[in-house]
Formats: C-alpha cells, structure tokens, sequence
C-alpha cells in the first residue's frame, strides 16, 4: 500500500493582542523571529474584529496577550484571536496569558459565587486552544480547570536572582504576606540560600474586595532586611499594610517583590509612601509612565516565556527551566 506523507517542518508563529504589543515584541527579539500581522480594531459599539494578515494554515501558533484594564475587552480578545485562528487552519493553538484572568476566583468563599478561573479555562478551550501558558497562577489548583496542558511559568528565579545581588544574603527573612503563600515563600528562601520565614497575619471581609488588614507578624524579623512577597500588586493597600506591620516589628529594610503589577489606583501612591526600600516586579502587564514611581524596578519576563515557547514548539521540557521543580 503507498503512503502520502507530508513535507516540511513545523512552523513557529507568534501572534499578539494589542494589550501589551512591547512584551510580545520583547519575545519575538528573543525568538528571532516576527509577530504575525494581525489587523485589529473596534466597531463603534465596542465590538472586536481580528484577521491575520498571513496563512497560518498547519502552523504551531502562541497568541501571546496580557490582560490590563479594562481586562475583559483583551479577554475578548484573545478569545476571538484564537477563534480566528482555529478558523484560519493553525495546527495547534497555545494561549499565552502571562497575567491569568479572573485568577483570584479560584474557589467559592460563599455560597452562590461564581468560580470564574474555571470559566475562563472553559472558554479558552471552546475558542480553541489546545495549550495553555501562563505565570505565576495566583494558586496552583487553576492548572487542573484547563483541558489541555498547562505550563506553569515561575518568575521566582528571575525576582530572587535580583534580590540576591542587592541585599546581605545573610540578613534576609522572606516573609509572606498570609498564611496562604507560606508554600511559594519557601521555594523563596531555598532559591535564598535557605533564609527563615515569617509571615504576616490579616483579616479580610469577603464582602468588600480589595481590602484586608494587616495585623502582625509571625516569625523573627528584627533587624533584618524583609522581603515581603507576592504574586500580584492590585491596589496596593494589602502590601502596605504589610510594609508597617514589619516596619514597626523591627525590620531594618523592607523589599517588596511581585510578578504581577496590576497597579489599580492608588497603588502607585500606596508603594511610593509604604517605607518599602524597592519595589521588584515584572512586565507581565503593562506599566505606563502614571504607574511608575522612583522605587520602582521592572524586571523583564520575555526571556523566559520566549524560552519556554521553544521548549514548547521542539517537544522539550519546560520543567527544565525551573531546575526540574514547577
């Protein structure tokens, strides 16, 4: 019996959204590679056209798009983009989400809440993606609401590498901002030389968002330099309250360090006047010149999602990147 086969490689193609065209652009550079040309505008009623400028027809395509505000339009977004795609014959779609959307409803509180991380898994996989990226999930469990594979990016060596080289590895206490993140502070003090621990004691109505109190600290932190971490920054006033928690504890300095740089209002304000020594995030969101401040540094997370695109599209391990640990 003859046999047909097909002829070729695989093809790479990177698309964006138009949330965050300077991290897809950092990715393409560190790919070598070109973002595919996307026509993309609105209708006056605030509907979303997308179409692809080129054939992707049998490719391995990664629709790279950050979810700023307002976050539901770059939702959209992406979902049509990737809708496009699939439409359009691409081989395999993976979604690249640095920032995931709706991540902190990962669980109901109360009765009668929605769990909206799930949702979102559920429409990225009725789009038609086949593959989902992101990093630093606000909890791990959101890997298990994908039907699909899930490559969970950790920005913790790229933040504690950092840190490293400005502060007295000897001096440092790692402190989590609740009881929930002991687990990601732990892989914080073991990528610190094994630093101690602490953690900040709040309180938090479910009925009002974006406000908890800070109480107190758990652990010896006097006269160490704190840092004092977490995986996103919304309004800043949990952080804060964190920053005086330590500060009046004894702490000698307190570094603050996130992946996520959400930065609603007033948070800018917040971070500049919590006594925080710096402030270390990254570029998974855009951070337009109102959101900056002189403590501020942004570390750029491109490299590594370029990195794990690779892995990705040769069928290697992305677990690698992470010293065999995710």
């Amino acid at each position: 019996m003859s046999e047909i086969t097909a002829r070729g490689e695989k093809k790479l193609v990177l698309a964006s959204g138009r949330a965050h065209p300077e991290l897809a652009e950092e990715i393409a550079r560190v790919l070598d590679t070109e973002l595919l040309p996307i026509s993309a505008y609105d209708f006056a009623n605030g509907e979303i056209y997308v179409r692809s400028g080129e054939s992707v027809r049998g490719t391995d395509v990664f629709v790279i798009q950050a979810h700023p505000a307002p976050l539901n339009n770059w939702l959209m977004e992406q979902l049509i983009m990737v809708d496009s795609l699939k439409r359009a014959s691409a081989k395999r779609i993976t979604v690249v989400s640095p920032f995931y959307p709706y991540a902190r409803q990962d669980k109901k509180g109360r009765g009668r809440e929605p769990i909206s991380a799930r949702l979102v898994a559920d429409l990225y996989r009725t789009a038609g993606a086949d593959r989902l990226m992101s990093v630093d999930l606000h909890t791990a469990q959101i890997q298990g609401f994908f039907d699909g594979p899930v490559d969970h990016l950790m920005a913790i060596p790229l933040l504690a590498d950092y840190i490293r080289g400005r502060v007295d590895a000897d001096n440092i206490t790692v402190v989590s901002p609740d009881t929930g993140r002991v687990r990601v502070a732990e892989q914080w003090a073991e990528r610190l030389g094994g630093a101690p621990l602490a953690f900040v004691h709040k309180s938090r109505d479910l009925t009002v968002p974006n406000q908890a109190i800070s109480k107190t600290v758990v652990g010896q932190i006097e006269g160490r330099t704190c840092v004092l971490i977490d995986d996103m920054i919304d309004t800043g006033g949990t952080i804060s309250g964190a920053v005086a928690v330590l500060k009046n504890a004894g702490a000698k300095d307190v570094i603050i360090a996130a992946t996520h740089a959400v930065f609603s209002d007033p948070a800018a304000r917040r971070l500049a006047e919590s006594g925080a020594r710096e402030v270390v995030v990254t570029n998974t969101l855009p951070i337009g010149p109102e959101k900056r401040f002189p403590q501020l540094t942004v570390l750029s997370i491109a490299p590594l999602i370029a990195r794990a695109i690779r892995e990705v599209f040769d069928d290697g391990s992305v677990t690698s990147l992470f010293d065999g640990n995710t």
